[in-house]
């Protein structure tokens, strides 16, 4: 908790508690269905909540602000983000079944009223929303016409309605491969000082 505040110092209370429950929740999850490796169970804190709330360093999401999470896994990005910012929608997807199935039992354990989980592939989901966000789901390339037409056409953010994607490693080839315009990329090292970020980007990718 001490770099989660030290990265996020205007958490308010209930905020803070959630945030400080989440390990525990997932520890008692993962004994019964396995959605986070052991190794990172033990810094949870570090490479799956810091870790999502990069995002939040790229993006300060505007009230109101419906976002789509593809292949949450166990909840990653979305309940992190969900807890940072409560007056945003967040529908979270993945086309594994139990995973979902421990996204709503953390979000209902938390009281998190803004999170929806379901069990479906990203492109049967029904809506639009402003933003998607993910996590080294797949290479760009196939992951974008997953969520082409699930984009909002009225933007109300400094950043045009699009994908912000949690991504490690040399990205610069997937990217040129992709086809896909108007790429940017923010270093998330700039921000967190521990080694896991070194190399662990938010790729932004306008809708197009």
């Amino acid at each position: 908790m001490k770099n989660l505040l030290q990265y996020f110092p205007n958490l308010n209370q209930e905020q803070k508690e959630r945030f400080e429950r989440l390990p525990g929740l997932y520890a008692e999850w993962n004994d019964k269905i396995n959605v986070v490796s052991r190794k990172d169970i033990e810094n949870l804190m570090e490479r799956h909540v810091i870790h999502s709330l990069g995002i939040a360093k790229v993006l300060n999401f505007r009230p109101g602000t419906r976002i789509l999470d593809v292949g949450t896994g166990g909840g990653f990005p979305g309940i992190p983000l969900a807890i940072l910012f409560p007056e945003c929608q967040f529908l979270l997807v993945d086309s594994i079944g139990k995973k979902i199935k421990v996204v709503n039992e953390v979000a209902q354990a938390l009281g998190l009223e803004n999170v929806k989980g379901q069990h479906v592939r990203a492109e049967q989901v029904e809506g639009q929303f402003h933003f998607v966000v993910s996590r080294a789901v797949t290479r760009m390339g196939n992951f974008y016409p997953w969520v082409k037409d699930k984009f909002m056409k009225q933007s109300n953010h400094s950043l045009k309605n699009g994908i912000l994607y949690l991504k490690g490693g040399e990205l610069d080839e997937e990217l040129k491969e992709s086809k896909l315009k108007r790429i940017k990329t923010y270093a998330l090292s700039e921000h967190f000082k521990e080694e896991f970020f070194e190399t662990k980007k938010v790729v932004y990718i306008p809708a197009q």
